[in-house]
């Protein structure tokens, strides 16, 4: 729950900052630079704390989940960059939402087996699924300005 707090809340911050005349005057812009937050937000959690929450999210039929962990928070970076760079936004973008598609099947994975990230409980299954597709919504709505 909390990229999505960090989403929204970006959001609207480079949103009202785009009302004092900064180049932020479009929404598209600020959803770009809020998803990028995102994403930086979530990669820190692969080195952090949480890291070993993370590690349980993958499923046992993956081999090597420290690396996988690890090569996940990497692409997390790499695509949040691509986002704020124009000549890359559209493949960052696509990339991003490939990514969140391959990795959904670790918080279907989390919740079955109701995995602690921290000291809290993954988001319950039907609630992640309408966040991972609003995710995917704002990943798109990014990149394709």
């Amino acid at each position: 729950m909390a990229p999505f707090i960090v989403l929204i809340v970006g959001f609207l911050l480079f949103s009202v900052i785009g009302y004092f005349e900064l180049p932020l005057n479009e929404w598209q812009t600020s959803l770009r630079l809020a998803v990028a937050l995102m994403f930086l937000f979530t990669a820190m959690a692969h080195w952090g704390k949480r890291r070993q929450g993370l590690i349980k999210m993958v499923p046992s039929s993956l081999p090597y989940p420290n690396f996988i962990v690890t090569i996940t928070g990497i692409l997390e970076i790499i695509g949040a960059l691509g986002l704020l760079i124009p000549i890359t936004s559209k493949i960052a973008s696509i990339c991003l939402v490939i990514l969140l598609i391959v990795m959904f099947p670790a918080n279907i994975h989390a919740a079955k087996v109701s995995v602690r990230i921290g000291e809290k409980p993954v988001t319950p299954l039907f609630l992640r699924t309408i966040l991972q597709i609003i995710f995917v919504t704002a990943v798109i709505l990014a990149g394709w300005y």
